[in-house]
């Protein structure tokens, strides 16, 4: 069985009675300390992943020493400029031991909060925090203005009847009068040409009296 937790800012794989240096912890030497922040645990076979951490799983471990960790030698140099640095760096660790991974009985979570992130939490939060507005007179103040404007639709609608109803008889009476005129002009041509004919009878006979006139 081991289990992967989460140390000072580092990862660490466990197993129980191992040794392992992490970064300096503020405890003291021969204190105990609990783990919490466990990430993934392994027993039978089966990994358990967190999200992000495996909950009822406990790390309980013992400070051993604190200990300074191999030097680390650091140098730095600029060529043809006559300069070259040499550093050393011991960084501090705490050496633990780890005692045993528990098991603890998981808390019980709530049935709204299933499923729910920390995020949609503090929303909710703040959304119950902040009262509830009257939406009742906006609704009625909207509902004014939409009342205005269909009634000036519909006026405008029935205007455009009227007008297109007045309209016709007066086309009506443009057509009426354009065929009474053309009625007239025809009556006032028949006559016109009748007279021409009678003239031209009247001047055929006499033509013919004067020809046989001179025959005799």
């Amino acid at each position: 069985m081991f289990a992967i937790v989460e140390v000072a800012g580092q990862q660490f794989k466990v197993e129980k009675d191992q040794n392992i240096f992490v970064h300096r912890l503020n405890e003291k030497e021969g204190g105990k300390i609990v783990l919490d922040k466990v990430l993934l645990v392994e027993e039978k076979g089966t990994a358990l992943v967190g999200t992000p951490t495996v909950e009822g799983y406990t790390i309980k471990a013992t400070v051993l020493t604190h200990v300074k960790g191999d030097k680390v030698k650091v140098f730095k140099k600029k060529r043809r400029k006559g300069y070259q640095v040499m550093n050393g760096h011991r960084q501090y660790f705490t050496e633990i031991h780890i005692d045993d991974i528990e098991k603890g009985k998981a808390p019980a979570k709530k049935a709204a909060d299933k499923g729910e992130t920390p995020a949609e939490k503090s929303v909710k939060a703040e959304k119950a925090a902040v009262p509830a507005k009257k939406t009742e007179p906006k609704a009625k103040a909207a509902a004014k203005p939409a009342a205005k404007k269909t009634t000036a639709v519909k006026k405008e609608t029935e205007a455009k009847r009227t007008k297109a109803k007045t309209t016709q008889p007066n086309a009506k009476k443009a057509t009426v009068t354009k065929k009474a005129g053309a009625t007239k002009a025809k009556t006032a041509a028949k006559p016109k040409a009748t007279a021409k004919t009678e003239t031209k009878k009247k001047t055929t006979p006499d033509k013919n009296s004067d020809t046989s006139k001179e025959k005799k």
